[in-house]
């Protein structure tokens, strides 16, 4: 099965309705007994290929005890570098390079000798064409090359040293003060030391001001004053097919520069190890090249600004971290309207705030839209819809169908969340509720999820138990 990354070997969900990053398994092609009759005199027929034709789409909320969805893998420090070719490789080849010159110096000696004038001078090597551009030429404006230039020096490698070695990712650096932004599950296993590679080759201690899980973000700081940071742009005014730069450290190779394109607008993605370290993101898809190392690195639109933070990919079926699972051009970023609130939180209070409504998802619904759980459901006995939130103030009780948030259908536990944590605690939002066979709209101004009592683990913001599919 094809997956999202970050834990190896994991089993996905199947694909629900509402186009959410799910997965099918792929089929695998093999050549025909004709294919194979007819290949051309000396060469070998093709060998089979597997033909993936997965879907990708959010997972179901993860349950206590499972590990289900994954994050990009970040890279440890000592990953492996390209392998040079063998000593043996180049003596072919320039032995085939003597070889055929060889050859064509006699061939063309000898035809000289045989049919060329008798009083022939020796033959005057020819001048090749030399270059008129000087490295004095500045990229054109709105070009790759404008904006990786002007981009790279504000995009870090980061790399940490954690209890089983060490792990590399990347950063942004967002104040001139010293502050970058980066994944969550980059630094989280940090054990104490976190090091900067600036594209100069500077390499500063950094300290980790905060972090969120609920957004896989974090935001580190460094010691310097003179950093130049990137500009957070608007990702609400990208469109699909808009062009798009990833810049960050693949395989710890870092300033790598790849392009490619928005391919979808608010996929519904979900990474995490665990149901307490999931996050729920509206993604910007993009095939732009991402592999595990790129996490925390920019995702740029064309005037050089960040609108999203490249976060996690999708794998083909039976790739691991560990069989050097990468690219198959379906990577996910956080949308950069999203990173900065979280961002400015981080900053100024080491914690974000989590938005929420005070109920609790039922995954094992399979009807239209999604319905609260009740007390039943749970081996707690908590409440489906906690006294005094959001959602009771709007009359949202136990067994209700939530088939829309905002006009946008929603299929699933993990989708609904997702479109919540897109916005921030005192938003407004429409659900429209099934009620009686209509379809009933009601307004709800989101709380802040840790404020929240749920009942499930003695603390305001514990994890759902029994068949629920997670506190919101």
């Amino acid at each position: 099965m094809s997956q999202l990354f970050a834990s190896p070997d994991e089993p996905q969900a199947e694909p629900s309705s509402n186009g959410a990053v799910k997965v099918d398994d792929a089929t695998t092609a093999m050549p025909t007994p004709d294919a194979a009759m007819t290949a051309p005199p000396g060469l070998a027929p093709a060998p089979p290929g597997a033909v993936a034709d997965g879907i990708f789409g959010a997972p179901p909320v993860p349950q206590v005890g499972s590990v289900d969805y994954y994050t990009v893998p970040v890279v440890p420090p000592n990953h492996s570098r390209p392998k040079r070719p063998r000593k043996g490789a180049f003596a072919g080849i320039a032995a085939l390079a003597l070889l055929l010159g060889t050859a064509g110096g006699v061939g063309g000696a000898a035809a000289w000798q045989e049919w060329g004038p008798s009083t022939s001078s020796p033959a005057q090597l020819s001048t090749l064409p030399v270059s008129q551009t000087t490295s004095t030429v500045q990229p054109a404006s709105g070009s790759v090359a404008a904006v990786a230039k002007a981009a790279l020096p504000s995009v870090v490698q980061i790399e940490v040293k954690t209890a089983t070695g060490g792990d590399t990712g990347s950063g942004i650096v967002i104040r001139a003060d010293g502050y970058i932004l980066t994944n969550n599950h980059v630094v989280s296993a940090a054990n104490g030391t976190v090091q900067v590679l600036f594209s100069d080759g500077q390499v500063e201690s950094a300290t980790v001001v905060g972090s969120t899980s609920a957004y896989d973000l974090a935001v580190i700081k460094v010691n310097r004053t003179d950093l130049k940071p990137l500009v957070l742009g608007d990702s609400s005014a990208m469109v699909v097919g808009d062009p798009v730069i990833a810049v960050g450290s693949p395989l710890g190779l870092d300033s790598t520069v790849t392009t490619g394109i928005v391919s979808a607008l608010n996929r519904s993605v979900t990474t995490g190890d665990t149901a307490s370290t999931a996050a729920y993101i509206a993604a910007i898809q993009t095939d732009a090249a991402i592999n595990p190392g790129n996490s925390g690195g920019p995702l740029l639109n064309m005037s050089g600004e960040v609108i999203g933070i490249n976060s996690a990919i999708a794998a083909l079926p039976g790739a691991t971290q560990a069989s050097g699972a990468g690219s198959v051009g379906l990577g996910f970023a956080i949308p950069s309207n999203q990173a900065r609130r979280v961002a400015e939180e981080l900053i100024a209070t080491g914690t974000a705030t989590v938005p929420a409504i005070g109920a609790q998802l039922d995954s094992t619904y399979a009807g239209r839209g999604v319905r609260v759980a009740d007390s039943s459901q749970f081996s707690n006995h908590s409440p489906g819809v906690v006294a005094g939130s959001p959602a009771a103030k709007a009359g949202i009780v136990e067994g209700d169908i939530i088939v829309a948030m905002d006009g946008t259908p929603v299929a699933d536990a993990s989708s609904a969340i997702v479109l919540i944590r897109s916005h921030a605690p005192g938003d407004t939002m429409t659900f429209t509720l099934e009620r009686g066979g209509k379809d009933v709209d009601v307004t709800i101004t989101l709380g802040t999820l840790s404020a929240l009592d749920y009942g499930n683990t003695g603390t305001t913001s514990g994890t759902t138990g029994g068949t629920g599919g997670g506190s919101q």
